[in-house]
Order: C-alpha cells, then sequence, then structure tokens
C-alpha cells in the first residue's frame, strides 16, 4: 500500500469568510513550565565552585566505601572490594574512578536531595543500597501482580521535554469495598506497594542519567472518583517515604489533578514547595497540563489526542492550533483535492464547551452535501474519518458561544483506501 500521506493544510474562514492561519505550535497559549523556556537562573560563581567541592568529597566517600568493601554495610568480608567494583544504582556502576558518565549525575541526586551536605547524603545512599538488597528490587520488574493494579496507573508517554509520564489513578478504587478486597490484608497491602516500585522501577529504565539526558519522571496523581478511605491512606504514608528516600530527585514535579476543593484547601494552598506540587481543579486540568504534556501525548481523557493502541496516528503526528474567539463561529476546510483516499481527523478542545458539527462539500454544484456529524456539544475529543469519493472539502463549524476564548488542536491525514462496495 503506497504511503499515507498529509493533505494540504487546512484553513478556517470565520463568520466575515475571511481565512484564519493555523498557529504552528502552542507556545504563546499556555504559559509551559519555566523549565521549558529556559534553564534556570545560573549559580553564583562561589556556589557552583562549592558544589565541585561537595561533589569531589561525595565521590571520594564513594570510591573508599567500594574499595574497602563497607558500601553495603559492615558484614564481616561477606563482601569484597573486586565484587563491589562492579556495583551499581539504576543501571549506573557507582565506582567514581570507572569514568562512566552518569556516575556524577547519580550522585549529585543524592546531593540535592540533602541539600549539598556530604555526609547525608553518603549516608543516604548507603541505606538506599542497603534497602534494594532487603526488598529485593532486582528482578521485581519480572513479578506479576494483581491485575487490578492496572486501574491504578502506569507509565504512559513523554512530556514536553522527553521525560517518562507516571499516571497515577486514584479513582480506580471508587468504593470502601473495592479498597478492602485489594487492601485487607497485610499481603494484599505488601503486594501493592510492590507494584508501585516495579512501576517506579520501569519508568526509571526509561532514563538517561548521562549529561543532557533525560535523568526524572513527571507524575500526574488524578484524584477523580478516589476513596477517601484509611486503607489507602496508610499505604500512601508507606509508599511516600519509601520513594523519598530511595529515589531521590526522581519525580522531578507531582502534579494532582481533578483536585476536589476539601483537597485543595487543605493541601494545595498550604503546600510550600509550588517547584515540587502542582494542583489542577477540574475545569483547569486540560490547560494544566498541556503545560507540561504535549496534545499528541495527553490521553484523550485528560482532553489530548493520545488514545491507546492508535493505529492511525502517533505522538509523531503533531497537531496544529486555532485560537477560537468568544462568541465567534469559525469552519475549519481541509481540502480533499482527489478521490480514492479516507481522511481521518483528530480535534480537541481545551475545556470543550462548544459547539461542534461534520461535513463533506462536493466541489461539483450538482453534487449533494453529506452531514458527517450533527451539530452538538463537544465534550470529549473527537475523531472521525470520511471515504473521499469524489474532490471537495471536509468542514469542520465550531461555534463558540462562551465567553471566554477557546483553544482548539487538531491534526489529520489521508490514506489511499478502496471503496467500501470493492470486494476483495
Amino acid at each position: 500500500m503506497p504511503d499515507e500521506k498529509v493533505f494540504p493544510s487546512p484553513s478556517v474562514v470565520d463568520d466575515g469568510g475571511s481565512v484564519l492561519s493555523f498557529q504552528d505550535s502552542p507556545k504563546k497559549d499556555f504559559d509551559p513550565d519555566p523549565n521549558f523556556r529556559e534553564p534556570e537562573n545560573p549559580d553564583s560563581t562561589e556556589k557552583k565552585t562549592s558544589r565541585k567541592k561537595e561533589l569531589l568529597e561525595f565521590r571520594c566517600r564513594v570510591e573508599d566505601a567500594i574499595l574497602c568493601g563497607y558500601i553495603l554495610g559492615k558484614s564481616k568480608g561477606k563482601f569484597n572490594s573486586n565484587s563491589l567494583r562492579e556495583i551499581s544504582l539504576w543501571g549506573v556502576p557507582l565506582l567514581p574512578s570507572n569514568n562512566h558518565q552518569g556516575t556524577d549525575v547519580v550522585l549529585m541526586k543524592f546531593l540535592k536531595a540533602k541539600d549539598f551536605k556530604v555526609a547525608e547524603a553518603f549516608n543516604m545512599l548507603l541505606r538506599t543500597l542497603k534497602w534494594r538488597r532487603e526488598f529485593g528490587v532486582e528482578g521485581i520488574c519480572d513479578e506479576e501482580f494483581d491485575s487490578r493494579f492496572e486501574e491504578l496507573g502506569c507509565i504512559d508517554g513523554k512530556d514536553r521535554l522527553g521525560r517518562p509520564v507516571w499516571y497515577s489513578v486514584l479513582g480506580g478504587f471508587k468504593n470502601r469495598e473495592m479498597c478492602k478486597n485489594a487492601f485487607g490484608t497485610e499481603a494484599k497491602c505488601e503486594e501493592f506497594v510492590r507494584w508501585k516500585v516495579q512501576t517506579m522501577e520501569n519508568g526509571v529504565g526509561k532514563l538517561g542519567f548521562k549529561p543532557g539526558e533525560v535523568d526524572s519522571i513527571l507524575q500526574i496523581i488524578d484524584l477523580k472518583n478516589s476513596p477517601s478511605v484509611k486503607e489507602l491512606r496508610s499505604l500512601n504514608k508507606k509508599i511516600g517515604p519509601i520513594f523519598q528516600e530511595n529515589y531521590p530527585e526522581i519525580i522531578t514535579r507531582n502534579i494532582y489533578i481533578n483536585v476536589p476543593f476539601w483537597y485543595y484547601v487543605r493541601y494545595a494552598l498550604q503546600s510550600q514547595s509550588k517547584s515540587k506540587f502542582v494542583f489542577a481543579r477540574p475545569p483547569r486540568v486540560t490547560q494544566t497540563l498541556l503545560k507540561y504534556i504535549s496534545p499528541e501525548n495527553l490521553p484523550v481523557q485528560y482532553g489530548g489526542l493520545k488514545r491507546e493502541n492508535d493505529n492511525e496516528f502517533s505522538p509523531d503526528d503533531k497537531a496544529l492550533i486555532l485560537s477560537v474567539g468568544s462568541g465567534t463561529r469559525q469552519s475549519l476546510q481541509i481540502p480533499a483535492v482527489e478521490a480514492g483516499v479516507t481522511v481521518v481527523w483528530d480535534a480537541t478542545v481545551v475545556g470543550f464547551d462548544v459547539s461542534y458539527k461534520e461535513e463533506f462539500i462536493p466541489d461539483d454544484d450538482c453534487s449533494y452535501n453529506v452531514l458527517l456529524q450533527n451539530e452538538r456539544k463537544m465534550k470529549e475529543s473527537a475523531r472521525n474519518s470520511f471515504y473521499i469519493y469524489e474532490p471537495g472539502r471536509i468542514v469542520i463549524t465550531i461555534d463558540n458561544a462562551t465567553s471566554k476564548n477557546k483553544k482548539i488542536f487538531f491534526r489529520n491525514k489521508s490514506k489511499p483506501t478502496l471503496p467500501v462496495y470493492v470486494s476483495k
């Protein structure tokens, strides 16, 4: 089958008949996280020099602990320096004299977590290595757990900086009975904790730990329909310290979405770390997530264009953006210049709450228009397709009767197709 191709760029016509062009990117529309725009303000020369000294001291301590055989604790000769030379963390060798590019990246995470206090960072590293040995982290990615845990999230896609995105969906257990069935015994609780660690390890496996590569994860915590029960709260209190103590600086930011009002008042307004925690009430979920994740990588349930097992589009199929002013009605036109192809398109509106209509209009005035979608309120991301039997254009009409401007993301492509009435 011939390669798929993209039709000429669509245009937009407003009520006055003028053609409005798409913007090439959403840079001016969503105020992305400052980290996406430019690096943080550089440290002073004195501070940089100090941090180099602290890193050098940390390297020396780690080198000595490995070569002298006590990096895993004083075990009366159980571990020898030859075997410890190969010790690694997150796939990165820890012996500094091996000159692996990722060693300093890993060590810096422990230093940052302890505000560059070398002794505390070193002890934290020792505790992490001990915990991984006692918890049995090696091989945990091959373990199988209760299939119901899959409803509670996964690593899926990347953010605008290429970091893995971890979706934690607390609404997977919507009532007390489901929580009790899953977490009612100590064994089930332990299984859940190991599943969470497995998910973290899967995310860490996607990181580079080399200068210039991605070395952290963005986490999205969805509180929609989340149960407020003691079992889940106690588990979160147990899991939180595990990640904080053993995966320092791996989660770059936690974005809480669909935050209930009581939760927002209790936690969001009192949060002291605005750079690490972001809170979004239900009306601002899509707008917030688009600051960090492109529409092509944002799942449709959050207002994006990403669908599971998508055979039509991939994250490489970039969306264009259209701004529709309040109280205006505009028509997006996709030229269909040749017959014998199927046009496929995606569209999503930030915040939805607009009217949406689709139709095919042939170039031949003697042919009939084809209504593809009756005008309706848009409440979710839209996808549709149409087989082109004669030249014309697909017209998508968007009526924004609200008092706010709306942002619409759109993409389309075509693929050669046999007509439905042709048998094989």
